[in-house]
């Protein structure tokens, strides 16, 4: 199933996080370097959590877009033109949105996919564990990649996929949850492979350290 096919009222499950600031800082922060403990959203109610998440989803121009078409949106926009002021993190099953003015939002992602954005990189790259959508940045930007990924029963979900990594050197993945696998990627005739899984809760979103050779 495409995850964009999903209606628009993906948009209404947008809730006002009941975690701390800091825990959000935290979970929000640049490429997080590790697992941070998952900010637990409450069931929606009132009319000023409605409130809180809509102001911030139309303040971006992201009203009316379900969390995979908002994740698709803003991975594919050009650096320069990324908000400064939104922070995007991808965490398994779960897209969490927060601005300057302290407003948050988590939204639920399709059960049966996985989103993973990987960075391949030739010479440099950096520490990443969940991706976030306008601050992360990689090494090959525009680049022509090939993607192969095969889970550990030998399903080929990805066959010599040709794709190109966006502006910001990322190439975003949507994957079946709750397997297993090896991912390879080749860029500019240089491959590399690497296990992944995208059947834990605090599984990576961000992938970092494929260094094509």
């Amino acid at each position: 199933m495409n995850p964009l096919e999903k209606p628009s009222a993906w948009s209404r499950q947008a809730v006002r996080l009941a975690a701390p600031l800091a825990m959000l800082a935290m979970v929000l922060s640049g490429c997080s370097q590790a697992p941070a403990p998952s900010p637990a959203p409450v069931a929606q109610s009132g009319a000023e959590s409605s409130a809180d998440s809509g102001e911030l989803l139309e303040r971006f121009g992201l009203q009316g877009l379900d969390p995979a078409q908002i994740i698709d949106h803003l991975e594919q926009l050009p650096v320069a033109e990324r908000p400064a002021n939104l922070m995007a993190s991808v965490r398994p099953g779960q897209l969490v949105l927060s601005d300057e003015a302290g407003r948050q939002a988590a939204m639920q992602l399709p059960e049966d996919k996985f989103y993973l954005s990987v960075a391949p990189y030739e010479s440099q790259t950096h520490d990443c564990h969940f991706h976030s959508l306008t601050t992360c940045l990689g090494e090959l930007q525009n680049a022509d990649v090939i993607i192969d990924f095969t889970t550990n029963d030998g399903t080929k979900v990805l066959d010599g996929k040709k794709l190109a990594t966006n502006d910001n050197g990322f190439v975003g993945l949507w994957l079946p949850s709750g397997v297993t696998g090896e991912l390879t990627i080749t860029a500019d005739g240089k491959t590399s492979t690497q296990s992944i899984s995208t059947a834990g809760s605090e599984d990576a979103t961000c992938l970092t350290t494929m260094q094509v050779a």
